[in-house]
């Protein structure tokens, strides 16, 4: 089982969920985050005081795969949330140890 995470931008939700869709991914966790990369962060003006803001809004996906699903899956995020402009984000993958449904009980491939 792998772990596929990315951080996008929030436009690229839609593009990317859509795509995952079509692909058959039946679930995802999607979490509302910030941070920074190269962009770095930016002012911002309010009521004539100007204010450093640190964090970009991103948004988080988080999809459970079989192994063999992994190299696919990577591509079609890349390929939905990628503008070519700084801040299109990361994609990561990590190893999970194991996979249980809570309400079933089932486990593995079969859990997904």
């Amino acid at each position: 089982m792998r772990l596929i995470t990315a951080v996008i931008q929030p436009h690229a939700l839609e593009s990317v969920t859509d795509a995952l869709r079509e692909h058959g991914v039946a679930g995802l966790t999607i979490s509302e985050v910030a941070g920074y990369g190269r962009q770095g962060g930016h002012t911002e003006v309010y009521r004539g005081a100007e204010y450093r803001i640190d964090t970009i809004p991103k948004i988080k996906l988080e999809v459970l795969a079989e192994d063999a699903d992994e190299p696919a899956l990577v591509e079609v995020i890349v390929r939905a949330a990628r503008t070519g402009r700084i801040g299109d984000g990361k994609v990561w993958t990590s190893e999970v140890g194991s996979v249980v449904r809570v309400r079933t009980g089932e486990e593995g491939a079969s859990a997904l």
